[in-house]
Protein backbone atom coordinates (compact mmCIF):
# COMPACT_ATOMS: atom_id res chain seq x y z
CA UNK A 1 0.00 0.00 0.00
CA UNK A 2 1.62 3.53 -1.04
CA UNK A 3 1.87 5.97 1.76
CA UNK A 4 -1.81 8.07 0.60
CA UNK A 5 -3.89 4.85 0.38
CA UNK A 6 -2.27 3.78 4.06
CA UNK A 7 -3.09 7.37 5.48
CA UNK A 8 -6.85 7.31 3.90
CA UNK A 9 -6.95 3.75 5.34
CA UNK A 10 -5.63 4.66 8.68
CA UNK A 11 -8.53 7.71 8.81
CA UNK A 12 -11.34 5.40 8.40
CA UNK A 13 -11.44 2.74 10.92
CA UNK A 14 -13.79 -0.20 10.02
CA UNK A 15 -13.44 -2.36 13.00
CA UNK A 16 -12.05 -0.83 16.87
CA UNK A 17 -11.67 -2.99 19.63
CA UNK A 18 -11.21 -1.09 22.72
CA UNK A 19 -9.24 -2.53 25.98
CA UNK A 20 -11.65 -5.98 26.03
CA UNK A 21 -10.93 -8.34 28.40
CA UNK A 22 -12.56 -12.03 27.93
CA UNK A 23 -13.10 -14.50 30.81
CA UNK A 24 -13.97 -18.44 30.32
CA UNK A 25 -16.09 -20.26 32.51
CA UNK A 26 -16.63 -17.25 34.91
CA UNK A 27 -12.92 -17.97 36.02
CA UNK A 28 -10.02 -17.95 33.48
CA UNK A 29 -9.16 -14.56 32.25
CA UNK A 30 -7.61 -15.12 28.39
CA UNK A 31 -7.77 -11.32 27.16
CA UNK A 32 -6.44 -8.53 29.25
CA UNK A 33 -6.70 -5.04 27.66
CA UNK A 34 -6.94 -6.23 24.04
CA UNK A 35 -6.58 -3.13 21.88
CA UNK A 36 -6.73 -2.70 18.15
CA UNK A 37 -8.02 -1.34 15.11
CA UNK A 38 -8.57 -2.49 11.10
CA UNK A 39 -9.08 0.24 8.83
CA UNK A 40 -11.18 0.06 5.78
CA UNK A 41 -8.91 -1.08 2.87
CA UNK A 42 -6.72 -2.36 4.81
CA UNK A 43 -4.81 -5.84 6.00
CA UNK A 44 -4.31 -6.23 9.72
CA UNK A 45 -2.21 -8.70 11.09
CA UNK A 46 -2.51 -10.76 14.87
CA UNK A 47 0.26 -11.89 15.32
CA UNK A 48 1.83 -14.65 18.49
CA UNK A 49 2.52 -18.06 19.61
CA UNK A 50 -0.21 -20.87 19.92
CA UNK A 51 -2.24 -19.36 23.11
CA UNK A 52 -1.59 -15.73 22.88
CA UNK A 53 -5.31 -14.84 22.52
CA UNK A 54 -5.41 -14.43 19.28
CA UNK A 55 -8.85 -16.97 17.93
CA UNK A 56 -10.38 -15.77 21.30
CA UNK A 57 -10.06 -12.14 20.28
CA UNK A 58 -11.32 -12.94 16.70
CA UNK A 59 -14.28 -15.06 17.98
CA UNK A 60 -15.05 -11.94 20.48
CA UNK A 61 -15.42 -9.68 17.54
CA UNK A 62 -17.62 -12.17 15.71
CA UNK A 63 -19.53 -12.59 18.59
CA UNK A 64 -18.90 -17.00 18.53
CA UNK A 65 -17.67 -16.68 22.89
CA UNK A 66 -20.54 -18.03 23.82
CA UNK A 67 -21.10 -21.28 22.65
CA UNK A 68 -17.77 -21.69 24.34
CA UNK A 69 -19.12 -20.15 27.75
CA UNK A 70 -16.79 -17.34 26.76
CA UNK A 71 -17.75 -13.53 27.85
CA UNK A 72 -16.37 -10.33 26.97
CA UNK A 73 -16.30 -8.51 30.29
CA UNK A 74 -14.67 -5.21 30.13
CA UNK A 75 -14.27 -3.02 27.54
CA UNK A 76 -16.43 -2.55 23.69
CA UNK A 77 -16.40 -3.67 19.89
CA UNK A 78 -17.41 -1.39 17.54
CA UNK A 79 -17.85 -1.66 13.70
CA UNK A 80 -18.45 1.69 11.94
CA UNK A 81 -18.74 3.53 15.02
CA UNK A 82 -21.73 1.35 16.15
CA UNK A 83 -21.92 -1.35 19.09
CA UNK A 84 -21.79 -4.94 17.85
CA UNK A 85 -21.53 -6.83 20.94
CA UNK A 86 -25.04 -7.69 21.31
CA UNK A 87 -25.78 -8.42 17.92
CA UNK A 88 -25.95 -12.44 17.01
CA UNK A 89 -22.96 -13.46 14.68
CA UNK A 90 -26.06 -13.73 11.83
CA UNK A 91 -26.27 -9.90 12.30
CA UNK A 92 -22.62 -9.29 12.51
CA UNK A 93 -22.76 -11.23 9.05
CA UNK A 94 -25.49 -8.88 7.43
CA UNK A 95 -23.34 -5.85 8.68
CA UNK A 96 -20.69 -7.20 6.61
CA UNK A 97 -18.39 -9.52 9.32
CA UNK A 98 -17.51 -12.40 8.70
CA UNK A 99 -15.30 -15.43 10.49
CA UNK A 100 -13.14 -17.74 8.85
CA UNK A 101 -12.65 -20.15 11.46
CA UNK A 102 -9.48 -21.82 12.08
CA UNK A 103 -9.36 -25.88 11.06
CA UNK A 104 -11.51 -24.59 7.95
CA UNK A 105 -14.88 -26.23 9.14
CA UNK A 106 -16.18 -27.37 5.78
CA UNK A 107 -18.95 -29.28 5.08
CA UNK A 108 -17.97 -32.56 4.39
CA UNK A 109 -20.82 -34.28 2.84
CA UNK A 110 -21.39 -31.88 0.98
CA UNK A 111 -20.10 -30.66 -2.74
CA UNK A 112 -17.08 -27.67 -2.89
CA UNK A 113 -20.00 -25.87 -4.98
CA UNK A 114 -22.55 -26.96 -2.46
CA UNK A 115 -20.46 -25.31 0.47
CA UNK A 116 -19.72 -22.28 -0.96
CA UNK A 117 -23.41 -21.59 -1.57
CA UNK A 118 -24.04 -22.17 2.35
CA UNK A 119 -22.06 -18.76 2.57
CA UNK A 120 -25.01 -17.07 0.71
CA UNK A 121 -27.77 -17.63 2.92
CA UNK A 122 -28.11 -14.13 4.63
CA UNK A 123 -28.31 -12.98 1.31
CA UNK A 124 -31.33 -10.72 -0.10
CA UNK A 125 -30.45 -9.48 -3.37
CA UNK A 126 -30.96 -12.29 -5.58
CA UNK A 127 -30.13 -15.14 -7.21
CA UNK A 128 -28.26 -13.83 -10.34
CA UNK A 129 -26.17 -11.66 -7.81
CA UNK A 130 -24.86 -14.60 -5.62
CA UNK A 131 -24.06 -16.78 -9.23
CA UNK A 132 -21.77 -13.67 -10.31
CA UNK A 133 -20.02 -13.62 -6.82
CA UNK A 134 -19.63 -17.41 -7.63
CA UNK A 135 -18.26 -16.96 -10.98
CA UNK A 136 -15.82 -14.09 -8.59
CA UNK A 137 -14.71 -17.06 -6.21
CA UNK A 138 -13.85 -19.26 -9.29
CA UNK A 139 -11.96 -16.52 -10.66
CA UNK A 140 -9.57 -16.42 -7.82
CA UNK A 141 -9.64 -20.12 -6.67
CA UNK A 142 -10.00 -22.01 -10.21
CA UNK A 143 -8.97 -24.88 -8.43
CA UNK A 144 -12.43 -24.77 -7.09
CA UNK A 145 -13.89 -24.38 -10.28
CA UNK A 146 -12.29 -27.90 -11.13
CA UNK A 147 -13.33 -29.62 -7.85
CA UNK A 148 -16.66 -28.24 -7.61
CA UNK A 149 -18.82 -31.11 -7.90
CA UNK A 150 -16.37 -33.08 -5.09
CA UNK A 151 -17.19 -34.03 -2.17
CA UNK A 152 -15.64 -31.58 0.30
CA UNK A 153 -14.47 -34.59 2.76
CA UNK A 154 -12.32 -36.04 0.00
CA UNK A 155 -10.47 -32.76 -1.05
CA UNK A 156 -7.12 -31.59 0.21
CA UNK A 157 -6.44 -28.87 3.42
CA UNK A 158 -5.27 -26.28 0.86
CA UNK A 159 -8.95 -26.59 -1.05
CA UNK A 160 -10.65 -27.23 1.73
CA UNK A 161 -9.21 -23.75 2.98
CA UNK A 162 -9.71 -21.80 -0.34
CA UNK A 163 -13.41 -23.02 0.38
CA UNK A 164 -13.69 -22.08 3.89
CA UNK A 165 -12.55 -18.20 2.26
CA UNK A 166 -14.51 -19.00 -1.06
CA UNK A 167 -17.52 -19.06 1.14
CA UNK A 168 -17.19 -16.34 3.75
CA UNK A 169 -16.62 -13.97 0.28
CA UNK A 170 -20.64 -15.12 -1.07
CA UNK A 171 -21.85 -13.74 2.26
CA UNK A 172 -20.67 -10.12 0.48
CA UNK A 173 -18.40 -9.25 3.07
CA UNK A 174 -16.73 -5.72 3.55
CA UNK A 175 -14.47 -7.00 6.86
CA UNK A 176 -13.04 -10.57 7.06
CA UNK A 177 -11.50 -12.21 10.01
CA UNK A 178 -9.21 -15.03 8.53
CA UNK A 179 -8.26 -17.47 11.56
CA UNK A 180 -4.46 -19.06 11.14
CA UNK A 181 -4.91 -19.53 7.31
CA UNK A 182 -1.56 -21.33 6.95
CA UNK A 183 -1.97 -23.67 9.52
CA UNK A 184 -1.33 -27.50 7.98
CA UNK A 185 -0.63 -25.99 4.77
CA UNK A 186 2.32 -26.71 2.95
CA UNK A 187 4.65 -23.57 1.95
CA UNK A 188 3.53 -22.94 -1.95
CA UNK A 189 -0.34 -22.87 -0.41
CA UNK A 190 0.08 -20.74 1.85
CA UNK A 191 1.96 -18.86 -0.51
CA UNK A 192 -0.91 -18.84 -2.78
CA UNK A 193 -3.36 -17.95 -0.02
CA UNK A 194 -2.13 -14.96 0.98
CA UNK A 195 -1.55 -13.90 -2.47
CA UNK A 196 -5.50 -14.35 -2.77
CA UNK A 197 -5.40 -12.26 0.22
CA UNK A 198 -3.78 -9.52 -1.15
CA UNK A 199 -5.56 -9.91 -4.22
CA UNK A 200 -9.22 -9.66 -2.96
CA UNK A 201 -8.14 -7.00 -0.43
CA UNK A 202 -6.54 -4.69 -3.45
CA UNK A 203 -9.19 -5.48 -6.17
CA UNK A 204 -12.16 -6.51 -4.60
CA UNK A 205 -11.52 -3.43 -1.22
CA UNK A 206 -12.16 -6.61 1.54
CA UNK A 207 -10.59 -5.43 4.64
CA UNK A 208 -8.96 -8.73 6.54
CA UNK A 209 -7.75 -9.25 10.71
CA UNK A 210 -5.85 -11.91 10.73
CA UNK A 211 -4.62 -14.16 13.16
CA UNK A 212 -1.55 -15.68 12.21
CA UNK A 213 0.87 -18.01 13.62
CA UNK A 214 3.53 -17.51 10.46
CA UNK A 215 4.71 -13.76 11.18
CA UNK A 216 6.67 -14.15 8.80
CA UNK A 217 4.35 -14.43 5.63
CA UNK A 218 2.00 -12.55 7.53
CA UNK A 219 4.08 -9.40 7.79
CA UNK A 220 4.93 -9.46 4.04
CA UNK A 221 1.20 -9.08 3.43
CA UNK A 222 -0.01 -7.23 5.90
CA UNK A 223 -0.39 -3.03 6.18
CA UNK A 224 0.06 -3.10 10.18
CA UNK A 225 0.34 -5.60 12.81
CA UNK A 226 -0.33 -6.34 16.29
CA UNK A 227 1.43 -9.22 18.54
CA UNK A 228 0.04 -10.27 21.33
CA UNK A 229 1.47 -12.58 24.11
CA UNK A 230 -0.95 -14.19 27.05
CA UNK A 231 -3.44 -12.58 26.40
CA UNK A 232 -1.72 -9.30 26.12
CA UNK A 233 -0.35 -6.37 22.91
CA UNK A 234 2.80 -6.15 23.65
CA UNK A 235 4.20 -4.80 20.52
CA UNK A 236 2.09 -3.00 17.22
CA UNK A 237 2.90 -1.07 14.57
CA UNK A 238 3.26 -0.82 10.48
CA UNK A 239 4.66 -3.47 8.81
CA UNK A 240 7.72 -3.00 7.60
CA UNK A 241 8.58 -1.52 10.87
CA UNK A 242 7.71 -4.75 13.09
CA UNK A 243 9.88 -6.61 10.45
CA UNK A 244 12.61 -4.47 11.35
CA UNK A 245 12.42 -4.29 15.12
CA UNK A 246 15.47 -6.24 16.88
CA UNK A 247 12.76 -8.06 19.30
CA UNK A 248 10.65 -9.43 16.00
CA UNK A 249 12.90 -10.55 14.13
CA UNK A 250 15.19 -12.23 16.15
CA UNK A 251 11.73 -14.19 18.92
CA UNK A 252 9.21 -14.67 15.74
CA UNK A 253 11.34 -14.69 12.44
CA UNK A 254 14.11 -16.40 13.57
CA UNK A 255 16.62 -13.81 12.87
CA UNK A 256 19.08 -12.54 15.54
CA UNK A 257 21.92 -9.72 14.84
CA UNK A 258 24.46 -11.72 16.33
CA UNK A 259 25.12 -15.18 16.38
CA UNK A 260 21.19 -17.70 15.99
CA UNK A 261 19.18 -18.00 19.14
CA UNK A 262 16.60 -20.66 20.03
CA UNK A 263 12.98 -19.05 20.14
CA UNK A 264 12.37 -20.09 24.04
CA UNK A 265 16.22 -19.29 25.36
CA UNK A 266 15.12 -16.30 27.94
CA UNK A 267 12.45 -14.82 25.61
CA UNK A 268 9.50 -14.43 28.04
CA UNK A 269 11.73 -12.01 30.88
CA UNK A 270 13.91 -10.41 27.61
CA UNK A 271 11.05 -9.68 25.25
CA UNK A 272 8.68 -8.28 28.64
CA UNK A 273 11.84 -6.02 29.38
CA UNK A 274 12.03 -4.21 26.28
CA UNK A 275 8.46 -4.27 25.69
CA UNK A 276 6.52 -3.68 28.34
CA UNK A 277 9.02 -1.73 30.62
Amino acid sequence: MNTAAAETAESESLLAVNNIEVIYNHVILVLKGVSLSVPKGGITALLGGNGAGKTTTLKAISNLLHSERGLVTKGSISYRGSPIADLSPEALVKKGVIQVMEGRHCFEHLTIEENLLTGAYTRSDGKAAIAKDLEMVYTYFPRLKERRKSLAGYTSGGEQQMCAIGRALLANPETILLDEPSMGLAPQLVEEIFENVKRLNEEEGVSFLLAEQNTNIALRYAHYGYILESGRVVMDGHADVLRDNADVKEFYLGVSEGSRRNFREGKHYKRRKRWLS
